[in-house]
């Protein structure tokens, strides 16, 4: 196993058979949301009648983000509503091996290892940070260029029959041709920086039912339009933010502190510290998805001013979650990179 800042590091692949391991990415317009409001509740509370292990629900302005295994997608029936991206996308995991302890390495954490080698290797990613652990998600015909450049650096294991697996560098096509890559430099993309305070939370599932009908009111009858920003601000004073994710048993929910009052206090739980966390918002207009290093422009700059980071992709645009005593800090580092590359 070979060492990396400090402590041992590994990327879990999904297996290549098994159900489960491939995530589509679909844009919900929200005048169909009504369309659709019996399959995400079956999503969102009966997991076991979808068997869907992977499910993100993500609210913006401008749409639904969902990120959904194939036992999800078949839940969602086709409509002038849905957009789905044409790739088919793989979860990559990349876990920190302290001793005997196994945990999340972080997004600023692999920026340098993981994020950058990527970027620069040409592979689009999108990024799925939880209150647990980060998903880094790539397109199934990018495989073996992930691999071969990230086996370079880490212990790469698939999940086979539910156990771990070492990957071979070798062993990396999963029955698709080497993906070759040359590509332009990335697009320098605005940043804006909304005024609301948010919150990243979990939740025990068994007391999911609990919250059920808050939850219900949040996603499908709270809608309220953005509030404008004033002179001189450098984004809107407040957007329309909330996501939901239940993968493998766990949850996960980012939203705001005013939104949050509406929710029992006692079964909503976050870290200790009880911090709360301010927006960055990347792209002045849709990011698509073949463009490569947009994580990379964020996350690099976070990680090289040491600065922690929940990091969220959504259909349109990305979203980076950060200390709220810091937001004047990375806005600065952010915006002294986004001249660098200009220049």
């Amino acid at each position: 196993m070979l060492n990396s800042g400090g402590s041992h590091m590994l990327v879990s692949l999904p297996g290549t058979a098994g159900k489960g391991s491939r995530v589509r990415v679909l844009s919900l317009a929200r005048s169909g949301l009504w369309l659709y409001t019996h399959p995400l509740i079956k999503l969102l509370f009966l997991p076991r009648r979808s068997r869907c292990k992977f499910f993100s629900l993500t609210e913006t302005p401008e749409d639904y983000t969902l990120m959904v295994d194939e036992e999800g997608f078949k839940e969602l029936p086709p409509s002038e509503f849905l957009q789905v991206a044409e790739a088919t996308w793989l979860v990559l995991n990349v876990s920190s091996h302290s001793g005997a302890a196994v945990q999340a390495a972080g997004v600023t954490k692999i920026a340098r290892s993981v994020i950058t080698p990527l970027a620069e290797h040409h592979v689009s990613v999108l990024m799925l940070s939880t209150y647990q652990t980060d998903f880094i998600l790539v397109r199934e015909q990018d495989l073996s260029v992930v691999i071969h450049t990230l086996a370079q650096e880490f212990d790469i294991y698939r999940e086979v029959g539910g156990e771990p697996v070492p990957v071979a560098r070798e062993d990396s096509s999963n029955g698709c041709p080497r993906a070759q890559h040359a590509g332009p430099n990335p697009t320098v993309h605005p940043i804006q920086s909304p005024q609301n305070r948010f919150c990243v939370l979990t939740l025990d599932p068994e007391t999911l039912p609990a919250i059920a009908t808050t939850l219900i009111d949040v996603l499908f009858y709270s809608h309220s339009a953005p509030k404008e920003a004033a002179p001189g601000e450098p984004g809107p004073s407040s957007i329309t933010f909330f996501a939901f994710s239940l993968i493998e048993g766990y949850i996960s929910i980012v939203m705001d502190a005013e939104t949050q009052k509406k929710f029992p206090s006692d079964l909503l739980l976050t870290s200790s510290s009880g911090e709360l966390w301010r927006m960055v918002r990347i792209g002045g207009q849709p990011l698509g998805f073949d463009e490569c290093g947009i994580v990379a422009q964020i996350a690099g700059p976070l990680a090289a001013a040491d600065i922690s980071a929940y990091y969220i992709s959504t259909f349109n645009f990305d979203h980076a979650l950060v200390p709220e005593d810091g937001i004047d800090s990375v806005i600065e580092v952010l915006q002294r990179r986004q001249e660098g590359l200009g220049s």
